[in-house]
């Protein structure tokens, strides 16, 4: 393709709305353009690119047995009823009505839509197992949609769905997406790490993220540069580091002391002189409509994924002023454990056997000195704080680091969540009827292109692997109205599309400088320059990741090229 004949409207300036890199550079290079809030459209050079991604998807997912589907982004409400899942989802489902009053959605996952296909038509054993997956467009009410193409509203996800008969058959198909995922991700050039994960409201037993290590990420993941442990924040079991000061010996009985106005953690420490480790924070959750009160070292936060988890419950929430109150006659920031009888106590593993700490007295502006675990209070002791940086790994002891991520694509094993709820049993070999077990696996189209911004650009713009780059190379003729130039750039073209190359040929009467960069901006990984050195039959190729040159000659800059190129 001729450069002169495109349509690649590149902006000088960032726009002030962008907040990320990949935000930033996709707008500048002319990729997308912004509709509305979390609304892009995808223009020639992204398409391009999304394009290639789909195809390397669509490569592994057929390799592994999986049969592409397209089904309907448009849902009655009724599946999504059948599931349970209209009402977990809150706002973030996009509802509607039509002419009719009867409800509908748009689809943000197809769990419910592949199930009743196949409660419809898989009927024993000898139908199993199956892969079915579709490259569709997707629909979240995402309340704050930001960063360009991470947080949007309408998105574009490979979505696929296993069936099987048993665990066994669960366990080879949830493999085959691990592996496949991988080999997707490696040939799109991406650096990532796979993580254990919360499966959330998808439902099932075990899930693993795929994530890339960012600046623009909003989620942590905890992670082991000895062993190898990786996992997602909510998720990560770690070992507690040491409290910050010994505790008291002695067997001492609580004592109440004022603390007029102390209500924070960090307050009462500044007051007392003792670090927040020495501490018990007391938080009062509601799970399913009933109040539970959870103790953590001071300097611990709660994570709501093992809370949910440990409580077996559908709905938490922190509990409310005036529940507070009722329960325990004081305000948040006096609370503690100390004589409550009416409420389920759960405390994390990191009090299990402390002794003499800090907590609230259930009385304002008043605390307890000398409070034991476990012997001034009855628990239930569980992992229910997040990891944190420096924690010892659960499965080696070596501290662990925290690292800000993108989610690129997520695998589930759903168990048999959507199958019970909504009747999808064959036919064993013994004639019995059973439920089919089930596997959810999808990744995020656009966020493999975000993905690759994010992890290679510099101040000049992108720099995208030559995989899923729009054109692989681009010829530049330094002046494009010398005879002898453009006829060396276009025979170096057409060896590149001899060879099955996505060629570029800039052929633009401007200056050699605004090619330069406009090549740089928009991260083709390959550029030819046709100068002045075609008199002694060189031109230059660059590599635009690494800035390597190298003079080649003109009947080899085509294969030059190609030896680079997957």
């Amino acid at each position: 393709m001729q450069w002169s004949n495109l349509f690649i409207p590149t902006l000088r300036e960032t726009p002030a709305e962008a907040e990320v890199p990949s935000h930033r550079l996709l707008l500048r290079a002319g990729y997308i353009r912004q509709l509305s809030a979390g609304i892009y459209s995808y223009l020639f050079l992204a398409q391009r690119s999304l394009l290639k991604i789909t195809a390397i998807v669509r490569e592994e997912m057929d390799a592994i047995g999986g049969q592409e589907m397209l089904l309907p982004a448009l849902h009655p409400a009724e599946i999504w009823q059948e599931s349970g899942r209209w009402d977990v989802m809150g706002a973030n489902l996009f509802r509607l009505k039509d002419r009719w009053q009867r409800d509908l959605c748009l689809g943000m996952t197809h769990e419910e839509v592949m199930t009743s296909i196949a409660r419809g038509e898989l009927r024993s054993y000898k139908q199993l197992p199956q892969i079915w997956y579709q490259i569709q467009t997707k629909f979240r009410d995402e309340p704050r949609p930001k960063s360009g193409l991470l947080r949007v509203r309408q998105f574009i996800m490979k979505d696929s769905y296993s069936f099987d008969l048993d665990a066994a058959g669960l366990d080879a198909a949830y493999d085959k997406h691990y592996k496949a995922y991988c080999r997707i991700f490696d040939r799109c050039g991406l650096k990532y790490s796979v993580v254990e994960a919360d499966s959330g409201a998808m439902g099932g037993s075990q899930s693993h993220e795929f994530m890339v290590s960012a600046d623009a990420g909003e989620d942590f993941i905890a992670i082991c540069d000895a062993c190898g442990y990786a996992a997602n924040l909510e998720k990560a079991v770690s070992a507690a580091s040491a409290p910050a000061a010994a505790d008291p010996e002695g067997d001492l009985t609580p004592e109440a002391f004022h603390t007029p106005g102390r209500k924070t953690i960090a307050e009462v420490g500044e007051f007392t002189g003792l670090p927040q480790t020495s501490q018990m924070k007391s938080l009062v959750m509601n799970a399913d409509g009933k109040l539970l009160l959870v103790m953590l070292r001071g300097d611990h936060q709660l994570s709501e994924t093992k809370f949910a988890a440990a409580t077996v419950a559908k709905e938490i929430r922190q509990a409310n002023a005036d529940e507070i109150r009722e329960a325990f006659g004081a305000d948040a920031g006096s609370l503690g454990p100390v004589d409550v009888k009416n409420l389920r106590i759960l405390a994390d593993t990191a009090l299990e056997g402390r002794r003499n700490m800090i907590s609230g007295a259930n009385r304002d502006d008043y605390h307890f000195r000398h409070v034991t675990p476990g012997e001034d209070f009855k628990a239930e002791f569980r992992d229910l704080r997040q990891a944190a940086a420096g924690d010892g790994c659960a499965s080696c002891g070596a501290p662990l680091a925290l690292k800000k991520t993108i989610e690129l694509g997520h695998i589930f094993k759903l168990g048999y969540k959507y199958s019970e709820s909504m009747g999808l049993n064959v036919l064993t070999a013994e004639g019995g009827e059973v439920p089919v077990i089930m596997g959810s696996y999808g990744i995020g189209i656009e966020r493999v292109l975000s993905c690759a911004i994010e992890q290679s650009h510099d101040k000049d713009g992108m720099a995208l692997p030559a995989a899923i780059a729009p054109f692989a190379v681009v010829v530049t003729p330094v002046n494009a109205n010398d005879p002898a130039q453009r006829k060396a750039a276009e025979e170096i073209y057409e060896g590149c599309r001899a060879l099955g190359l996505d060629a570029l040929l800039d052929d633009r009467d401007e200056r050699p400088g605004v090619k330069f960069k406009d090549a740089d901006l928009i991260g083709i990984p390959f550029r030819i320059t046709v100068g002045k050195k075609l008199a002694q039959g060189m031109v230059e190729f660059v590599e635009r990741r690494t800035r390597a040159s190298v003079d080649v000659p003109v009947a080899e800059a085509a294969a030059a090229v190609r030896a680079k190129c997957p």
